[in-house]
Order: C-alpha cells, then structure tokens, then sequence
C-alpha cells in the first residue's frame, strides 16, 4: 500500500499562487504514476495532471495547461503542483492519487490510493 498526505492548500486572491505537496510513505514510490484531482461542491472529481513514474512524462487538462505544473521527486517520495495565475473556478478539493502502471494514467478509475484532499479557495 501507499500512504498519501496532500497539503498546501488554503484561501489566495484571484491571480496569486498556491503550491500543493504531497507526501508518499510505504511501498516504492517510483513504481507509481501520481496523479493532481480535483472536486468542486456538487461536481464529478476529475484529473487536473499526472505524472509518469519517471517524471518524464506529463498531462495537464486543458483548463490548467500553461498555469499549473505537476513534478515529483522521488528520492523525497515527494509530488508537488505548483498553481500560479489562479481563478475563482479552480477552487476545489484537491487530491493526490497514486496508480500503480508504467502508463500516464488520466481517468479517476486508473488511480488506486488517495490522499485525504486539501482545500483550495480563490477569491475574485
């Protein structure tokens, strides 16, 4: 098994920036694809990025591409997102999610633990 703790999130004004962490614990961390989600209230939790078990590998949904940038280290059993020009819409719960596959993993059912969820607001 595999032991994530997203955190980072918090309250930030439209155009600022947050940098989310997530820490991994347990089995070997660079056997996992890990994977950004997100959830806004009443709506479907969807991927935000994933990252390849190499970090060579990225994908970004289309609503982030350019703002947000997905990078692990694995050394630190380590994920991070780090989310700059920030939009009321991006407020959700954000999670981290590991999938254990050599692929790129981008739909919720590929993912096989998650983290607990960290709460990220934008004010306009």
């Amino acid at each position: 098994q595999v032991q994530l703790v997203d955190s980072g999130g918090g309250l930030v004004q439209a155009g600022g920036s947050l940098r989310l962490s997530c820490a991994a614990s347990g089995h070997t961390f660079n056997w996992y694809a890990m994977g950004w989600f997100r959830q806004a209230p009443g709506k479907e939790r969807d991927i935000v990025a994933a990252i390849s078990r190499s970090g060579r590998a990225t994908y970004y949904d289309d609503s982030v591409k350019g703002r947000f940038t997905i990078s692990r280290d694995n050394a630190q059993n380590a994920l991070w997102l780090q989310m700059n020009s920030l939009k009321p819409e991006d407020t959700a719960v954000y999670y981290c999610a590991a999938a254990h596959t050599t692929a790129l993993p981008t739909s919720r059912v590929e993912y096989d633990y998650w983290g607990q969820g960290t709460q990220v607001t934008v004010s306009s």
